[in-house]
């Protein structure tokens, strides 16, 4: 018998163990919550549903990519009309909008984080000042577990539902855009660091043109000076909104504007200003690396510095992993944990390149450390 035959049948072994004890009463679920699933169309669908939407996510895998394939299905469940056999009304089509960006956003981010049940709190259509109708998508502060893309493209899904819904652009005031300003600095003096700080006028230009509103749930209780306006209904920090905003659409800008012109949607050029590299044949193409000192600027008191930017005698980093390095993990010799003792399993570290943090863990396959005596 296979590997992940074995697995499959152990599992359901322990599935059965875990049913008899939950059926005895003592528990308040009478059967294990976690649904099984082989793949990620069924997982998609134990994890937001709707119901038989694994079969046709399985169906458009064969020839489309998997970002293709979530805007598809966005589309697939805004655009029917037999829900429940009710009519087409505000209500339903929030309810359809809401199905469709979380079954979008749990393909792109494969049905293995907290993002599209926690990171998105409800979509609403709401109007404009001149009456017309627009959608508004509610970020939570668990976006983050998305990564930047995927809570950028969950705005251009947004964007694509708003298309297929027939709906106009939102249309923000002076004050509304200025609030997005003074979040964002808000944000990053009294929360935390943005991955990207993007400027003043950088935001503007984003409010400005996405065609949805990136609005959010308050996730911090810092207030804000610009108050009361009539369409935010908290005068708090929105996390989730400045993480879709910041970490997504600007700075992940090259990506949003691919899939853009790929989907043909329209109206998301205006990111070439953001996308634009520096010229590589301009005068600095041969000179040094540039110093980044932001690990040492986020430094929490107490903690030792290892080495400082770009200094000889520091870490030398090794692309690759190893079979005990999960994601955000890096390998470090025993032998360096030995010698500066600070570093055991599980330690947090910060490095200059590539800026990340990371949880250490041993590797003794790799070079180990040179100790000057």
């Amino acid at each position: 018998m296979g590997y992940f035959e074995v697995l499959e049948e152990e599992t359901l072994k322990l599935y059965e163990i875990a049913k008899n004890a939950r059926s005895k009463g003592h528990d308040i679920e009478l059967e294990p919550e976690i649904p099984l699933a082989k793949d990620l169309a069924e997982r998609v669908e134990g994890l937001v549903g709707p119901k038989g939407v694994a079969a046709r996510i399985k169906e458009l895998e064969k020839d489309m990519s998997r970002e293709e394939v979530a805007f598809q299905i966005a589309r697939e469940i805004v655009t029917d009309t037999e829900v429940e056999g009710r009519d087409d009304t505000l209500e339903v089509r929030e309810q359809k909008s809401d199905q469709a960006i979380r079954t979008a956003l749990a393909i792109l981010t494969e049905g293995v984080v907290a993002a599209p049940l926690e990171g998105i709190a409800k979509l609403k259509i709401k109007r404009n000042f001149d009456s017309g109708f627009y959608l508004a998508v509610y970020f939570a502060g668990p976006i983050r577990s998305a990564g930047g893309t995927a809570a950028a493209l969950a705005v251009l899904i947004g964007d694509y539902i708003r298309i297929s819904l027939g709906l106009d652009n939102y249309k923000p005031v002076d004050t509304e855009i200025e609030r997005y300003v003074e979040e964002v600095e808000l944000y990053e003096s009294e929360v935390t660091n943005l991955q990207y700080s993007p400027k003043p006028d950088e935001v503007r230009k984003a409010v400005k043109n996405i065609p949805v509103e990136v609005t959010g749930e308050p996730t911090d209780k810092i207030e804000v000076s610009h108050r009361d306006l009539e369409r935010v209904e908290t005068n708090n920090i929105r996390g989730g909104a400045l993480l879709a905003i910041a970490e997504g659409v600007i700075q992940k800008a090259p990506k949003v504007m691919k899939y853009a012109k790929k989907l043909k949607i329209d109206g998301w050029d205006w990111l070439g200003e953001f996308s634009k590299a520096p010229d590589p044949k301009g005068d600095d193409a041969d000179a040094a690396p540039k110093v980044d000192d932001k690990y040492m600027r986020d430094i929490i008191g107490g903690r030792p510095v290892m080495a400082y930017p770009q200094a000889k005698g520091g870490f030398r980093l090794r692309y690759g992993r190893s079979r005990n390095a999960g994601l955000a993990a890096m390998g470090i010799h025993p032998s360096t944990m030995e010698i500066v003792e600070f570093l055991a399993v599980g330690t947090q570290m910060k490095i200059e390149r590539p800026g990340k943090g990371n949880c250490v863990v041993p590797c003794d396959s790799i070079e180990g450390p040179i100790v000057k005596l």
